[in-house]
């Protein structure tokens, strides 16, 4: 099929390699404007643009798709190329633009979206992250037909992924980002063979994951000791989950923990105990042990080096 791709992470990228191996054609990519990342602020281009740039397929980086909006000459432009190359479809991944009505409508298909969830639980920007923090045991890929509200439109593919205890959001995602892959390969088989059908999402179970946001880093051992390895395991890599230590300068990120069995009993926040196994804390319910650490400028490290150069200050 001729394909239009729209995307911008790693996500993105590894459903356009999988597309293009699976034999369609690609006659443009669609990513975000390059940003300046790393320690030097150099502008870089998106995963998906270097993969483009790297098979030779043409891209276009509009800062905006809205004809009457801020950057309308952008969108006039796109619309124009993208009428021109009458695609079948347009694969959406993780793009980071809003697409207008003029956009869903113009491919003979329309455009496919590949979501990180279980529609309709988990509409929105965080999926992963917030269906490891709530304890869902299984998360998925959701092959959306898309429509102009959040994440509202049709299913026409799904595969499911069970979560476990060991998850971090780094982890799910990466596998998430294969069956995203697989999924869209064969969505648009199914197509092909005018074999996919179209189911309209539930009222009910309808959830929303909400963006990051850095305030929800710090800890609260008001919570459970479960909730926050939870946390923990959610926000690793970013936001990242933080608390304070006796002694250190600013947040102290912890990368990973676990839950004891036995209760606490000295006030949520309070050191239990500290030993090259752990740093354990009390909570509202249970002690939670820190096993990874990073203070501030700092590498991360395991607890048991982590603790030989704290206490060596204290």
């Amino acid at each position: 099929m001729r394909i239009i791709f729209a995307g911008t992470p790693e996500f993105a990228r590894q459903a356009l390699v999988a597309l293009l191996d699976a034999g369609h054609d690609v006659p443009l990519v669609m990513t975000q404007p390059d940003r300046p990342s790393g320690r030097g602020m150099k502008m870089r281009p998106s995963p998906v643009k270097q993969e483009a740039l790297d098979r030779e397929i043409p891209v276009s980086q509009p800062r905006s798709l809205r004809l009457e909006g801020k950057y309308p000459e952008d969108a006039a432009e796109c619309q124009q190329l993208l009428t021109s190359l009458q695609a079948d479809a347009m694969v959406v991944a993780a793009y980071g633009l809003i697409l207008p009505a003029w956009v869903l409508e113009l491919p003979k298909h329309g455009c496919l979206n590949i979501h990180a969830s279980l529609l309709p639980r988990w509409r929105g920007a965080a999926p992963i992250q917030r269906a490891i923090d709530a304890g869902d045991t299984e998360t998925g890929i959701t092959i959306m037909q898309m429509d102009e509200g959040l994440d509202t439109g049709a299913m026409l593919w799904t595969r499911t992924l069970p979560i476990s205890q060991s998850h971090t959001a780094a982890l799910l995602h990466d596998e998430l980002a294969e069956l995203g892959a697989q999924s869209i390969v064969e969505a648009l088989a199914k197509l092909e063979q005018n074999e996919l059908r179209s189911t309209s999402q539930p009222a009910e179970g309808v959830t929303y994951a909400e963006k990051l946001a850095k305030s929800e880093s710090p800890l609260d051992f008001s919570r459970s000791a479960g909730e926050l390895a939870r946390r923990i395991r959610a926000f690793n890599p970013v936001p990242g989950s933080t608390f304070e230590l006796p002694g250190i300068d600013g947040q102290v990120k912890v990368w990973a923990a676990s839950v004891l069995a036995h209760d606490a009993t000295k006030e949520p926040g309070s050191i239990v105990a500290i030993s090259a196994d752990g740093i354990d804390v009390a909570t509202g319910d249970g002690v939670l042990r820190i096993l990874e650490l990073q203070r501030p400028g700092s590498k991360r490290q395991p607890v048991s080096s982590f603790i030989a150069g704290w206490q060596a200050e204290l």
